[in-house]
């Protein structure tokens, strides 16, 4: 018998949750039920619309029951989701706005042709069961990389890949996310719902029988102690952010269980002193717009590492030649997962470069412990070019960051007339401590050799960050 496609595994956990609340926002706590209703409606509207199979979706949303709502909507008519974040420059959102996509919908102020969410909300909802019209081999959604390495690609997944996650399918979760799931009472959502993150850890909070409760102005601790979170997302330098407010002014979080760490690397010595001062609830995720989840570390992992991979996920550690590399030697990641996009849309060129034979470049150099963690220790394209040989960011900053006198080290390269390039490096300190330039060089120098010594080191109070929150080394300038 042929398999629904998705989103029926949602719509099978809201009819399951019936009147046990699923969503609070604001004073409203919205039940399973009134949420599939809602869904009912909006599918209802779309296709009154004339949105259908393969028809491009945007949808400018908000944190709401009603937008949830939309999105699932979205993927029961079959349409090509694209989710898009709040904020964008006008001209970034034209383009995407220009690329096949057939309607838009908002809950805002609507612009010309746009949907109304709230018209959609008052179409007829007869209670009978959705009927779904994706194609498999259909894309489902676009989601949008971060752009953290250079322009941001639109990844491109299909129906039977999102089919294939096992976030809303409790018995394939991975230990790991097994004992994040058992955290996930309520958790905390906030920013945007085209966030792969945000709703990906929503989908899971469903299925774990918990509840989404929406945060307007997502300040931490503030909105964790409000809203009696027991889960919430978080990027590294909003956890460091966290981290020195509890030192300095503890709040109450003793209703939080999990913090989700994504987008970015957490460095050891942060994450040990972040399960020091916030207790065992620090999950360390990674994993890729282009893959979903690769793996993740719970509390009782040893840091660095990101845990064990799910056994439904591949890896392969290659060298620069594309050919498997030793067991426990450095090489790049290459990634095979269930619900991987097909590639990137409208970039055939790009999709060749990352999608190769089944498998994701990931573009992150690390290896596997004798205990068959994950470790990573830069991407291949965070890289310095001294007299020409390349040395990568990650290993300098690592050396960096052992000194006890830091909290975080970045490095990047800049032009130099002598070496062709020179490593510039901007550095946190610990708590109390200054740094000895002299030391932190010779640190680098024994560990790494001459050529990896910063030209110049830099004092700065944290790292600057991109509009996802994530360390933007892009915003680091070398000095003179």
């Amino acid at each position: 018998m042929p398999v629904d496609p998705y989103p029926r595994p949602v719509l099978d956990l809201l009819a399951a949750a019936g009147d046990r609340p699923v969503f609070e926002h604001g004073d409203r706590a919205v039940t399973g039920a009134r949420l599939l209703g809602m869904v009912r409606r909006c599918a209802a509207g779309l296709r009154a619309a004339g949105v259908g199979p393969g028809d491009g979706l945007a949808l400018l949303l908000g944190i709401s029951p009603e937008a949830f709502a939309a999105i699932i909507a979205g993927y029961v008519v079959g349409a090509r989701v694209v989710g898009v974040r709040p904020g964008l420059p006008d001209a970034q959102l034209r383009h995407l706005l220009s690329q096949d996509i057939t309607a838009a919908v908002t809950d805002g102020e609507p612009g010309p042709g746009d949907l109304r969410l709230d018209d959609l909300l008052s179409a007829p909802d007869d209670g009978g069961p959705l009927v779904l019209s994706g194609r498999h081999d259909d894309v489902a959604r676009i989601v949008h990389t971060s752009g953290s390495t250079g322009t941001p690609k639109a990844c491109a997944q299909t129906y039977a890949a999102m089919n294939a996650a096992w976030t809303a399918r409790p018995e394939s979760w991975p230990p790991a996310i097994r004992e994040l799931a058992s955290r996930l009472q309520r958790y905390l959502v906030f920013g945007t719902l085209s966030s792969q993150v945000m709703m990906e850890y929503g989908i899971l909070t469903l299925a774990a029988g918990g509840t989404l409760v929406a945060a307007e102005a997502p300040s931490l601790p503030e909105a964790i102690v409000k809203h009696r979170a027991s889960a919430g997302v978080i990027t590294v330098p909003r956890l460091y952010k966290l981290v020195a407010a509890q030192r300095a002014t503890p709040a109450d979080l003793s209703s939080l269980r999990a913090l989700m760490v994504s987008g970015s690397p957490v460095q050891a010595a942060r994450l040990r002193e972040a399960r020091e001062v916030l207790g065992p609830v620090v999950f360390h995720g990674y994993g890729q717009t282009e893959t979903g989840t690769i793996s993740m570390a719970t509390p009782d992992d040893p840091p660095p590492s990101l845990g064990v991979p799910p056994d439904v996920i591949d890896i392969s550690i290659r060298d620069a030649s594309g050919a498997p590399v030793p067991p426990g030697q450095d090489g790049e990641l290459y990634v095979r997962t269930p619900s991987q996009a097909v590639g990137y849309w409208g970039d055939p060129e790009e999709t060749a470069r990352v999608f190769v034979d089944g498998w994701v470049r990931t573009r992150d150099l690390g290896h596997f412990d004798a205990d068959g963690r994950l470790h990573l220790i830069g991407r291949t394209r965070d890289v310095i070019i001294v007299n020409a040989e390349l040395h990568y960011a990650g290993p300098i900053e690592r050396a960096l960051a052992a000194s006890p006198d830091l909290a975080e080290a970045y490095v990047i390269g800049a032009p130099d007339e002598d070496t062709g390039e020179a490593v510039h490096a901007f550095v946190v300190p610990a708590p109390g401590r200054i740094p000895d330039f002299d030391a932190l060089r010779h640190l680098v120098r024994e560990r790494l050799g001459a050529a990896c010594v910063p030209a110049t080191i830099t004092v700065i109070d944290e790292v600057p960050a991109g509009p996802n929150g994530k360390p933007d080394k892009r915003l680091l300038k070398a000095p003179g």
